[in-house]
């Protein structure tokens, strides 16, 4: 789960980064397409994680 909010932290900095700095808006795309990655690892790790329980 370390990953995913390194990948969230890293997606913010490199949006705050595209945004601040003129001339590098291909920064805030490059933080979207991260933060868009972290998001699916983490909903595969969640939905992994909830088929190993059993049902009782």
């Amino acid at each position: 789960m370390a990953v995913v909010f390194f990948l969230a932290l890293v997606a913010v900095v490199l949006g705050i980064i595209g945004v601040a700095a003129e001339g590098l808006g291909y920064l805030l795309i490059v933080g979207v397409v991260v933060l868009v990655a972290a998001l699916a690892l983490a909903a595969v790790r969640w939905s992994r994680h909830s088929r190993r329980r059993p049902i009782r």
